[in-house]
């Protein structure tokens, strides 16, 4: 059964029921209750009435939401806006790894010096040079709290300085990572470089680096384009290096590379290096859905982007996820009812999907219009 939020979202309740949600008097969970406010608050009609819903929401249970790093973007981006910030929220707000250090510099830059003694009493504020650099450019400040956010950025710059790997928080999961797929990883060592859905002149520079092996499966075309490639360049492309790695090479590059080649990554032909993209710290919502429209990626992908919830969080990588026909269907079905009367009636005619997703999604729209008629 769907959720209250996405019934509200998708205008599926009576305008005495958004009345009544606007209020915060519906009986749900605290952290759904301030999801559905933080929602209204942009609503026409109700957004006023649910902002002074919770601009006096109890204080012990919003502290217990802004603590918790589950709790949705939206919300502890509302939560945590210079315009709507509470005092109490702040230090809670503050350590919650779910609230983007950007949001924290903003707040720095504006801060009081009231607020300054609170962030600078923060242990992640007192680890975060961009952050302790902006509270010592703030002229709300007093200078002596100044004079301590300055004293703290040099050792802080130091601290994360990549000679001290041991401190690296990111190569402490890559460790963790490998160490979970170790027999994954062994298994597939040694075994020929593979690009799914690669492209002719792909194809053509791993020949040229000499990391492939024959491929009889190859399309004639592509076999064609690699026959006339030219020799290999001096300068390798992104392609090239990575075709050079082993296996455990490309699971690390995947984990902390950039963009580029998260995108090569992803199409790996090994399954623990194309689900390592997905353990990305660096991983941005842009590329996610760019990622769950892939038709060239393995299927453990999709199903990890499903799996993920930071990612669901996002409407738009589920919208597109039901709409990519290489997405298993045991993934997919579940979704539907999450998604928009709109985008259900585009999703019932695609032809390009599995007739499952079709039928279901064409029920589930006109169960919706029969109830909203009803």
């Amino acid at each position: 059964m769907p959720r209250m939020i996405d019934l509200i979202r998708q205008s599926a309740v009576p305008p005495t029921l958004m009345r009544s949600a606007a209020r915060g008097s519906l009986s749900l969970p605290p952290a759904e209750m301030v999801e559905i406010l933080v929602y209204l608050t942009k609503h026409p009609l109700f957004g006023d009435q649910a902002q002074l819903t919770l601009a006096g929401w109890d204080e012990r249970s919003a502290i217990e939401i802004a603590t918790d790093p589950s709790t949705s973007t939206e919300v502890l981006d509302y939560l945590s806006a210079p315009a709507n910030l509470r005092e109490a929220l702040l230090p809670a707000l503050l350590e919650n790894a779910s609230v983007p250090e950007s949001r924290v510099v903003e707040l720095a830059q504006t801060a009081s010096a009231q607020r300054a003694r609170v962030m600078l009493a923060s242990k992640r504020v007192r680890r975060s040079a961009a952050v302790l650099e902006t509270l010592a450019s703030n002229s709300n400040v007093d200078s002596a709290w100044i004079a301590q956010a300055s004293e703290l950025v040099p050792s802080v710059v130091a601290q994360s300085c990549p000679e001290a790997p041991e401190d690296d928080v990111l190569g402490i999961e890559i460790a963790n990572y490998l160490r979970e797929h170790a027999d994954e990883v062994r298994a597939a060592e040694g075994q020929p470089y593979q690009l799914l859905g690669w492209t002719a002149e792909e194809q053509a520079e791993i020949e040229g680096s000499g990391s492939l092996k024959p491929n009889a499966s190859a399309p004639a075309a592509v076999s064609a384009t690699v026959a006339a490639a030219k020799p290999e360049r001096e300068r390798q492309s992104p392609v090239q290096k990575i075709a050079k790695l082993t296996v455990g090479e490309r699971v690390q590059l995947a984990m902390k590379g950039n963009k580029d080649e998260r995108f090569i990554l992803v199409r790996d032909g090994v399954r623990v290096v194309c689900n390592a993209v997905l353990e990305s710290p660096k991983l941005t919502d842009s590329e996610v859905e760019t990622f769950a429209a892939m038709k060239n990626v393995q299927e453990s992908v999709l199903r990890g982007i499903a799996a993920k919830r930071k990612f669901m969080k996002n409407y738009s990588v589920m919208r597109i996820l039901t709409a990519n026909p290489r997405c298993p269907i045991d993934v997919s079905v579940p979704l539907l009812g999450h998604l928009l009367t709109q985008d259900l009636k585009h999703l019932s005619s695609n032809k390009n999907v599995p007739e499952t997703v079709r039928k279901i999604s064409y029920k589930l729209f006109r169960d919706r219009l029969t109830n909203r008629n009803g």
